[in-house]
Order: C-alpha cells, then structure tokens, then sequence
C-alpha cells in the first residue's frame, strides 16, 4: 500500500482538514481508496494532530486590553496606553526583537556589529522589506526614525535613551552608523523597545499607519477600535496567519472577563489573579501566563530615619514572608524575589544568591541593634500601587510580634506617584519589566538616578554599571551583574518580595503565543504569532 506522508499528504488530508472536513468524511475517503478502517483511524488521526499543531491561516479575532483613550496615537515614539504598544507592533518592526529570555534577535537589521568598545555601532538592514505603501526600506527610513527621539518637539518616551545616539548617518543604501556618547554594549536592547520602531522617513501624519509591520492599517479610532488587516508582503515567510484583527479598550476587568465569557472577545489582557480561577475553570478558555521582571517594591529611604539604619533595614527584610506573600496576595501567580531587581527569566540573574529567609529572630535581633523597637511608624500604601496594602498588613503582623508597630496610611490613587512615591520614609513603589538589566539598574539603582527608590549610592555598584555597559564578553557581563545584584541585595533599602507574573487569557483555540518578558501579551508583540485553529 501506498504510504501517507501525514505532513506533505499525497493524498490531501491537511486541504480536507482545512476545508472543515470531518474526521469520519476523511476516514470514508481513505476506505474508499482501499485503506482498512484501523489503518485510515490512525492515519486520519495522525494527520489530525500533525495539521493542529502547524499554524494556520485565516481568521478574525477582537482582542481587549485593559486601557485605551482618546490620546491614543500611531506615533511608536509615545505610546499612552497598551493599545497603542499593541498596535505598534501590528503595524511596525524594529530593527531588533526581544526573545523569551530578553535577548536582542535580527528583525530589520540582517547584521548589527559593535566597534571601539561599543562605541559605534554598524547596522546593515534586510533588502527584503517593504512598506505597506509597497516602497523598500532603506538607511534614510532608519536615519529618520532614530534621529526623531531626540527632537524635543516630537515628545518622544524614548528620548532619555536616545539622547547618548551622538550622530546616526547613513553610509550606504542599506547601512547606518550610530555614534554613543559612551560606550553601550546594551544599544541593541535600546534598539528593540517598541518605541524605536522604524517609520518612513519624513513621516509627521500619524493619522494611519505606513509601516513594515505585519498588518495593515484600515481603520484607527483613537479611544475606540483599530482594523488591521494581513499584510501579504510581509518580510516574514509565511506570515502573519489571521485575516484580521480588531484591538480595543475595556477599561473595566470584570466586563474584560466577562466579554470573553460571552465569546465577544478572543484575547484579553490584565486579568487579575483573584479572577484567574474563573478563566482556568471555563472549558473553552485557557490563561497565559507571563513570568517577568515587574514587582512591587517597598521602600526604606536610607537618607533619613528609620531606614539610615542599616539594621533596621535588615530587620524589615526578614520581616517579609515572601512565600505567603507569593500565596495569599498573588494566589500563587508570583515568582518569590530576593530584594534585587534581576528576575530569574533574565539572561543575567544570578542564582548562586543566597535565599533571604522570613526570619523573626533575626528580625528582632537587629531591631534591638537598630534602637527603633517598640515604636510606631508610618508605611504609605495605595491602590496606585497595587497589593500595597495587602503586603503591608503581612508585615504589620509580623512586625508587631517582634515589638514593632506599623501604622498603616492609605493614600488615593490619584496622584500618587507625583506626591508620595519615593517621598516618604517607608512606601510601596510598583516597577514595571524593563528590556534590560542595565536599564533596570540604571533608573531603580545608580546613585544618581531620580528614580533611585531607596536613595541608595555605593561607588562600586556605579563603577560596575558603566563597566558593564562597555563590556561586549556575555560571560565577563554576567559576572559583573552577579557582583551589582549582591550589592543591591546586601545594602540597598529597596525590598523586592515576589516577582508578578503578568496574566492575560484567551479562547482555548488561540494558538501561537508564547512569553516574552518585557510585558504582557507577548510584550504585546502577539500579532506577529497568534493563529486559529479552526
């Protein structure tokens, strides 16, 4: 007999499949042709399985993130909300992309080379890529797109990174030259976030959309919905697969939920975890889950009392139960941290940190050391910073059993990262992923960053940082980023007590998505790989 090649199928099956033919029709076919009805059940069943698990094309689905607004733009400079991150991604590329673990990957650029201690850096584009509006990318469309982040005008969120970019210029048709202030072996990272995403050159109408991407724009309604369609063109063989996708916004996570409950919505972002169980238990839904490097982080200003002590900093340390925290607060959806920012999906986390444990005694111990015990102090919490409150009541408790009082001050969310983040002795801040350790580092930790929750300074960290920065060996890299994470760990006034897995959800029948770190929703790159099976 004649045999079936499951994945090429001489004799069809994956058209029959696609055509919505059942697997009894395709079982009676194949006994038509002179197969025995075990042989077809398993052929038929082995063709089945191999054609749902190969990419699909074709399909409409409605995607809801949790914000949208009028303010909303096409402009990858200055996304407002997550539809615009999402829609940049549909309809743009960068030169680089982000992988599972944050590494930089070829997407626009076929090769990017560093020279003079990652001070200059050579960028050669693909020659196979396109603009919806069918002209070819070139150096000048590059030049263009990078340069524009400096212009104040422009208002650009990636400005502070490219404000280093000395000189960007074009050395040929396809290849730019971009010039650092300073050395920065971590630019390519720089060069993935979505805000770095490639325009035409001499592009200021942001009405729709002339990108590289894979969909076209039809329609964009800033606070409403955005159409993109399949761009046929694509650089990418064999993508994108749908037809079409609808993004919008449903601000409210309940009718989130509850719209793709009702089937309204195929993929939907922010679920929280209290709300997790009701996806997980519904037969036709599935969540995803996104494990990275955003927390919340409670910080000990160690320019003032009680945290210029570094004793009483340590004692709240082993005051925190990280592993109730992980169950109670984030039902489990959490990665348990170890008060440094550097999560264990990160290329550069260091494992070989020893564990800080939930430690009443030697929580006490350096409370007597510190002088602070039996006294009453304030901890600022908010509903800004989501699970402050719930984190702070742990430590209350615990604390109240070594001869320490907190006293609970709960402040609105509005306006509170402009007038109580960072401004207060104890407080909760909330970090979000970064592309990059170095990032991470430099706004959450150098001595001199505004954002320095802790107003921690320590040479050597600084030192290690711009060292780290110039380094092009991973291996050398990775060493000096263990050294920075056992500096933060052992002085820094930050405590980082779980790292928050990101959910968002979906039809069971939404295939293709896989984490990427820097958010949800694939870092909200989700359009590039998501398919039907239909």
């Amino acid at each position: 007999m004649k045999k079936v090649d499951v994945r090429t199928n001489a004799p069809g099956l994956d058209e029959h499949f696609r055509r919505g033919a059942s697997r009894r029709e395709v079982i009676s076919m194949l006994m038509a042709a002179g197969m025995s009805t075990a042989a077809a059940g398993a052929v038929t069943m082995s063709a089945d399985t191999a054609y749902a698990q190969t990419p699909r094309r074709g399909g409409r689905i409605k995607v809801a993130t949790n914000q949208s607004s009028t303010a909303d733009t096409l402009d990858p400079a200055k996304p407002n909300t997550p539809n615009d991150s999402a829609r940049h991604t549909m309809f743009y590329n960068g030169l680089v992309r982000f992988d599972s673990t944050l590494t930089p990957q070829l997407e626009l650029a076929e090769e990017i080379t560093p020279s003079d201690r990652a001070t200059i850096w050579h960028i050669k584009l693909r020659q196979d890529v396109r603009f919806h509006d069918g002209s070819s990318l070139t150096a000048a469309d590059v030049v263009y797109s990078l340069q524009r982040h400096k212009d104040p005008a422009v208002g650009s969120l990636g400005r502070s990174l490219a404000e280093p970019m000395q000189e960007i210029s074009a050395t040929g048709p396809r290849e730019v030259r971009v010039r650092l202030s300073g050395p920065n072996a971590d630019l390519p990272a720089v060069l993935g976030m979505s805000n770095f995403s490639i325009i035409k050159a001499g592009t200021t109408d942001f009405r729709s959309a002339n990108g590289t991407g894979p969909y076209k724009c039809q329609e964009f309604q800033p606070g409403g919905r955005s159409i993109a369609l399949r761009n046929d063109e694509y650089f990418k063989r064999g993508k994108p697969y749908l037809d079409e996708i609808e993004l919008f916004g449903i601000p409210d996570e309940s009718a989130r939920v509850n719209a793709l409950l009702s089937g309204d919505v195929h993929f939907i972002g922010a679920v929280g975890a209290r709300t997790a169980q009701r996806i997980a238990s519904a037969p036709n839904l599935a969540l995803f889950e996104t494990r990275g490097g955003g927390y919340l982080s409670f910080g000990i200003r160690l320019d003032q009392e009680p945290g210029s002590n570094p004793d009483f900093v340590l004692a709240v340390k082993h005051l925190l139960d990280r592993e109730q925290i992980r169950r109670a607060v984030y039902r489990n959806y959490a990665v348990i941290a170890n008060d440094q920012p550097i999560d264990p999906t990160n290329r550069f986390y260091d494992p070989s940190l020893p564990q800080r444990p939930f430690d009443l005694e030697k929580a006490r111990f350096h409370l007597q050391r510190s002088g602070f015990a039996n006294q009453t102090l304030p901890i600022v919490v908010s509903p800004a910073a989501g699970g402050s409150e719930e984190v702070a009541q742990f430590l209350q408790q615990a604390a109240a059993r070594i001869g320490l009082n907190f006293n609970l001050q709960r402040v609105p969310a509005d306006g509170y990262w402009s007038n109580h983040w960072m401004k207060h002795p104890l407080g909760f801040g909330r970090i979000n992923p970064k592309p990059s350790a170095d990032v991470l580092f430099s706004l959450g930790f150098k001595s001199d960053s505004p954002f320095n929750e802790s107003g921690w300074r320590n040479e050597r960290f600084d030192q290690l940082l711009l060292e780290a920065r110039a380094e092009t060996d991973t291996d050398r890299r990775r060493e000096m980023y263990g050294e920075m994470q056992r500096l933060v760990h052992r002085g820094s006034g930050v405590c980082i007590p779980a790292f928050v897995t990101i959910l968002d959800a979906h039809v069971s029948n939404l295939k293709g998505l896989s984490p990427i770190p820097i958010g949800g929703m694939m870092g909200y790159n989700f359009a590039d790989s998501i398919w039907l099976d239909q």
